[in-house]
């Protein structure tokens, strides 16, 4: 009889879970995966799926805007929530079941309720059976991280913003990072009158920071209201059903919904970690090593529960490696340098390397190259909207250490610029490539 049930056994069914289910059955193993909500974790059914599907929506009110100037006459065209998040949550419901279809084809025996640790080599689930594997992997992502304030009650956060029954009139959103921003600037393109409540006077942190002051005034111009240095103290419901939103600068804000997002935390409560004596780090997030094991030699976790990179391609690759290592005599790691990572904002940003802080900081000399300009696209606006590209450059080597963009399509623009990057290509070499003309692209290989 085999000494465990299973060779490898997964909780959590998100992007690295299943990428790492799938190909440790491909090297051979027997593997089975546990999840208590829906296959597909955050990316799939309640992350950047969805809410790319609502940053197009919501970008055709831009579009019908310009139709005027462009020659078009479109009368009568008005929009409706409930047919988007139907559209938006069915087409969820489709990439679920090929979720679950991949992970069949691959052989892989799915458990469709929660499951915890209950040793370094047993698992529970919550129907009560316990299993025993060789190895296990955790791959529970993360989740909502909500303030502490009197009526936070009434609150929600992007977990349940693509479920509601009727668009907000008007919505304010609590929070700095890209989930806070993108939404804000989803629901403002769709009517909604959006008041953006951030802590500091910067959002965006991260991200190099020419880039991000060309943000606010943009969406300010969009008709966003933005309360920096500032932060909800209490909620109150209102007879009507609306709330009254009161910010510790002393403002009050009347609203019909109020999404708090102010960052997620690995997922890691109640797995019973410590009965393998998994060693969590201050966020409680699993640490691990470079190959994704935990301080427990059985025991791997990948993707956002080990906060490394909150990215899905991130977990994904994390999952790969991690099977490759154990199961499939090819031991490697992810490099989790020059990761290329974007915000769906309206205008997006997007950005791959260092900024011209981490530069200045590694590097003795750097030099730094920049295109401001307005797209050809943004002419048909009556808003005087900029794009700015910026280049971070090793001066001695003349390699590129980091771009950084903020304007249309961004983020289709910054992939084939990161194989670059990564690739340590130089200034020169970006110089020396020809042109397309006229695109925003050029502007890559125009940087003085």
């Amino acid at each position: 009889m085999a000494e465990y049930d299973y060779d490898l056994f997964v909780i959590g069914a998100g992007s690295g879970g299943v990428r790492a289910s799938r190909i440790a059955a491909s090297h051979g193993a027997k593997v089975a995966i546990a999840e208590e909500y829906r296959f597909g974790g955050t990316c799939v059914i309640r992350g950047c799926v969805p809410k790319k599907m609502l940053v197009y929506a919501s970008m055709f009110a831009e579009e019908l805007a310009h139709a005027r100037n462009k020659g078009w006459t479109i009368k009568d065209a008005k929009f409706d929530w409930a047919t988007l998040r139907d559209f938006v949550n069915g087409d969820v419901d489709r990439l679920e079941g090929l979720y679950g279809e991949t992970l069949g084809n691959a052989g892989v025996e799915s458990f469709h309720e929660r499951a915890t640790i209950a040793g370094p080599n047993s698992v529970k689930l919550a129907s009560g059976r316990e299993i025993t594997t060789r190895y296990i992997l955790v791959a529970t992502g993360g989740w909502p991280v909500s303030p502490q304030f009197e009526g936070n009650e009434h609150c929600i956060t992007s977990n349940e913003i693509f479920h509601l029954d009727k668009q907000p009139k008007r919505l304010v959103v609590m929070g700095g990072g890209y989930i806070a921003v993108e939404f804000a600037g989803v629901f403002n393109a769709l009517g909604s009158k959006v008041t953006l409540v951030n802590r500091s006077e910067t959002i965006l942190r991260s991200y190099e920071q020419d880039i991000i002051e060309k943000l606010p005034p943009i969406m300010q111009a969009r008709g966003m209201d933005l309360q920096f240095n500032a932060q909800i103290t209490k909620v109150e419901k209102q007879e009507d059903g609306s709330l009254r939103v009161h910010l510790s600068n002393g403002e009050e804000v009347e609203t019909d919904q109020v999404l708090i997002a102010t960052g997620r935390a690995p997922n890691t409560a109640g797995l019973g970690l410590e009965n393998a004596d998994v060693k969590l780090g201050h966020k409680g997030e699993i640490k691990v090593d470079a190959y994704s094991k935990s301080s427990c030699d059985s025991i791997y976790a990948v993707g956002d529960v080990t906060d490394r990179v909150q990215l899905t391609p991130v977990a994904i690759r994390e999952g790969h490696a991690f099977a490759d290592t154990v199961f499939g005599n090819n031991e490697r790691h992810v490099d989790h340098s020059t990761i290329p990572s974007a915000v769906f904002s309206q205008p997006s940003i997007a950005a791959v390397g260092l900024t011209e802080e981490q530069a200045r900081k590694e590097f003795d000399e750097v030099s730094i190259y920049t295109s401001d300009f307005r797209p050809m696209k943004n002419i048909f606006s009556d808003r005087m909207e900029r794009g700015l590209y910026k280049m971070v450059v090793d001066q001695v080597t003349d390699r590129v250490l980091g771009l950084h963009l903020v304007g249309p399509e961004s983020a289709e623009i910054i992939q084939a610029a990161a194989v670059a990057i990564k690739a340590g290509l130089t200034k020169a070499d970006f110089d020396a490539t020809v042109a397309i003309h006229p695109t925003m692209a050029e502007e890559l290989v125009l940087l003085k």
